[in-house]
């Protein structure tokens, strides 16, 4: 019994010198868990940057800043716990509008209606187009991005919801879901984010104020000093002009190149070309008829489109802060053919139609002091005179589709604006609009208001 109390006290005294021992090596695996994890997001966030920052470094340099800017997202990793907070932007937006004449009754002269020639809505105060936008990055891997559009009548809009990659070899960027088409200058832009209160004729009568795509988008971006941007498209077709198709399958191609660069330190440029091509099966449109009957009609055929765009903007000494001058232009030009449907619910009577549709926007705005900036915008379309088989052939009379006697739209916009902040606009706006088809011209004001809250990256060269 006496040689048990000895032995009993030294695995006692063993013991508690071992127990500190056990706890120290289960903290040193917790520690070294733990850093594991820090090595892999720090790599999956380096990754993340070193991508975003090969794309933007590729660009032209000397781009101007806008106010308010879109949201961009947060590089974080999956395994990290900000993966589950995207960033969140709100954009408000509202105006005042004085018109002489009645904007119900807007509708542009030579252009098949396609309902997205909305012009500056109602007059008085109106609620504008506020956006909600939540971005971030899912992993190394892709970012995503959800645009809702909340207008003035309580209706909601998804404007974009799409995926974009981010380790593609090569330069090499694709995009899907929905998203606005990367032709041209101005369709990538959202709203918030014109240097005018509204869209360019030329854009409310071709793409119907502005073309979301729901489909898929590759870009290569050239490895070289000169900013190379090669970019196609495809989807569904559902956006005017084209419509979706009754079987499976893709409706479209968009296919667009730009290139640009700097002009020493004070100035920079970009030019393009895009070409789209979009199928209309019964695409509709409400018009009247030689005695004034409301009738419905419709197009199916095929149509395609040339846009040439270009971007020039200064700054002394490279910095727009103070003062910067921004131009730019677009040139489109529409060819449809295909047959044309007349008075879907009664006559229902087809034939050929043919028609050469173009316009263009000439636009310059000047920062003239920190915070202040004015603007002056030229439109002009023409809407040619189509071939419409129904006509020729003695049937119908040119009266009976009035919405596309020849017509040339113009108009001349000029704006003056306050930038409290980056945050913040004010805008005030004078057009004199001759659209219509009786060549009245509409004089109409502007007061908008602009506000951005939450997170904002820089926008689009």
């Amino acid at each position: 019994m006496s040689a048990i109390k000895p032995i009993a006290a030294l695995m006692a005294v063993a013991c508690a010198a071992l127990a500190p021992t056990a706890r120290a090596d289960d903290d040193a695996a917790a520690l070294r868990a733990e850093l594991e994890s820090l090595k892999s997001d720090y790599e999956a966030r380096v990754a993340s940057l070193e991508a975003r920052l090969a794309a933007l470094e590729s660009g032209p340099t000397a781009a101007v800043a806008e106010v308010p800017a879109e949201a961009a997202a947060p590089v974080a990793s999956a395994s990290s716990a900000s993966a589950f907070n995207p960033a969140i932007s709100l954009v408000l937006a509202g105006s005042y509008a004085d018109t002489s004449r009645d904007p119900e009754d807007w509708r542009m002269a030579g252009f098949m209606p396609n309902g997205g020639e909305v012009g500056l809505g109602e007059r008085s105060f109106s609620l504008g187009e506020s956006e909600i936008t939540l971005a971030a990055s899912v992993d190394p891997y892709f970012t995503a991005q959800l645009t809702a559009a909340i207008a003035g009548e309580d209706e909601i809009e998804v404007e974009e919801a799409y995926f974009r990659t981010l380790a593609l070899p090569a330069g090499l960027v694709a995009k899907g879901g929905r998203f606005f088409s990367g032709f041209g200058y101005l369709n990538e832009v959202h709203a918030h984010a014109w240097d005018f209160a509204d869209q360019p004729l030329v854009y409310q009568a071709m793409f119907g104020n502005q073309r979301a795509q729901d489909g898929v988008q590759l870009k290569w971006i050239a490895p070289t000093d000169l900013f190379v941007e090669l970019g196609a498209e495809t989807g569904n077709g559902d956006a005017f002009p084209g419509t979706r198709q009754g079987g499976n399958g893709l409706n479209g191609t968009t296919l667009f190149a730009h290139v640009g660069g700097d002009l020493g330190t004070n100035a920079s440029w970009r030019i393009g070309g895009s070409w789209i091509d979009l199928d209309a099966e019964g695409r509709e449109y409400e018009d009247v008829d030689a005695n004034g009957d409301p009738v419905l009609n419709a197009f199916t055929g095929s149509s395609r489109t040339w846009v040439a765009d270009a971007v020039f903007k200064w700054a002394p000494g490279g910095n727009p802060a103070r003062r910067h001058l921004k131009l730019q232009g677009e040139y489109m030009e529409c060819r449809e053919s295909g047959e044309l449907a007349f008075d879907l619910e009664n006559a229902a009577l087809v034939d050929s139609y043919r028609g050469t549709q173009s316009g263009w926007y000439l636009q310059g705005v000047w920062q003239f002091t920190p915070r202040w900036r004015a603007g002056l915008r030229y439109d002009a379309l023409d809407s040619g005179d189509p071939a419409i088989g129904l006509v020729d052939s003695g049937l119908l009379a040119a009266g009976d589709f009035p919405s596309l006697l020849a017509g040339d739209p113009t108009r001349t916009t000029i704006m003056l604006d306050w930038n409290p902040s980056e945050f913040s606009r004010w805008r005030l706006q004078y057009a004199w609009d001759e659209a219509r088809d009786d060549g009245d011209t509409d004089r109409q004001l502007v007061l908008q208001y602009l506000f951005g809250i939450g997170a904002h990256g820089a926008h689009k060269y």
